[in-house]
């Protein structure tokens, strides 16, 4: 790209400004502009630069944009999706891209229809390790494939009010081990089995619980195990474990202390695919449909730990 990309974000809030943070120094794609209605969060991006709108309306009509990414809480993806696509932009969606299965195949809908790109932040597929890990296991290098084990443990929980309205553990957290899963096998989610233990350190979470865990069945034959949770001190902890008939592979993807610095890594190189792909080049990142079926089996796990997933807040 002989010059910058010029991305517009919907929504300044942790997990935009992580991505804010992540492209800073990109020599390709540039936040140039946000889309963010509370005061104080707004001030504070306006100090740091960035021109910033109080609705995605008025972000699109100052129009300057090559493409989008879209951080808002997950209720909110696919109002969000609908508009920018109405616009023209491209977009790139932080996971899930939709509370449930019925919301992404809708956004998969007006993407198509509208002729747009949408793609969605599954970051895992940039990190080196794994895409080495999943040539690997194409290539039957680590042999029969027998289990892969994905955790994912944060540091602490996240607030009430977001617990409230992501979906619960397997929507909020539970899709990004499921599309690695997907991703890293070429298999697909075939059965399902879930176990969760009751929140109890956060009485004011509704419809969330503070740890999971999961067995899947794949299409490949293969079993993975899932493990979720919203404690571990000093620092999120996400890893890979596999076990095959010829090898085993540990990959930490983050680890306390440095549990950022692979992420932004990973974000940026995320981003700059999808400006190339923008632009006309091939397809690197995870796609609606991707994000579909990640929901469709957090849908599945929800319902055998006993737990709804909310639809859409209009």
């Amino acid at each position: 790209m002989s010059a910058l990309f010029r991305l517009g974000l919907v929504g300044g809030g942790r997990m935009g400004q992580t991505h804010i943070r992540a492209l800073a120094d990109s020599s390709t794609v540039q936040i140039i502009a946000v889309a963010e209605p509370h005061a104080a969060t707004a001030e504070k991006l306006r100090a740091a630069g960035l021109a910033v709108y109080p609705t995605l309306s008025a972000m699109l009509e100052a129009g300057g944009l090559d493409g989008v990414i879209i951080t808002t809480p997950t209720d909110q993806h696919l109002a969000v999706i609908r508009q920018v696509a109405t616009a023209g932009l491209p977009m790139l969606c932080e996971k899930p891209a939709g509370l449930n299965p019925a919301q992404a195949h809708e956004a998969a809908e007006i993407s198509r229809t509208k002729g747009t790109l949408l793609q969605v932040g599954y970051w895992r597929r940039f990190i080196p390790d794994l895409q080495d890990l999943r040539e690997r296991i194409a290539s039957r290098a680590v042999g029969t494939l027998h289990v892969v084990i994905c955790s994912q443990w944060d540091e602490a929980p996240p607030a009430s009010a977001f617990r409230s309205h992501s979906g619960g553990i397997f929507v909020d957290m539970g899709v990004h081990e499921i599309d690695e899963i997907r991703w890293l096998t070429g298999q697909e989610v075939v059965g399902v089995t879930a176990l969760v233990y009751p929140t109890v350190e956060d009485e004011d979470a509704i419809n969330d619980v503070d740890s999971a865990q999961a067995l899947l069945t794949l299409s490949g034959g293969s079993a993975a195990v899932m493990s979720l949770g919203r404690f571990h001190p000093g620092g999120d902890l996400v890893a890979v474990e596999l076990f095959g008939s010829r090898d085993h592979v540990r990959v930490a993807v983050l680890q306390p202390p440095d549990s950022e610095g692979p992420q932004m890594e990973a974000l940026r190189r995320q981003a700059e695919a999808f400006a190339r792909c923008a632009l006309g080049g091939r397809s690197e990142c995870a796609t609606i449909e991707d994000a579909e079926a990640a929901l469709i089996a957090a849908q599945l796990l929800s319902d055998a730990a006993g737990l709804y997933v909310l639809g859409e807040v209009k």
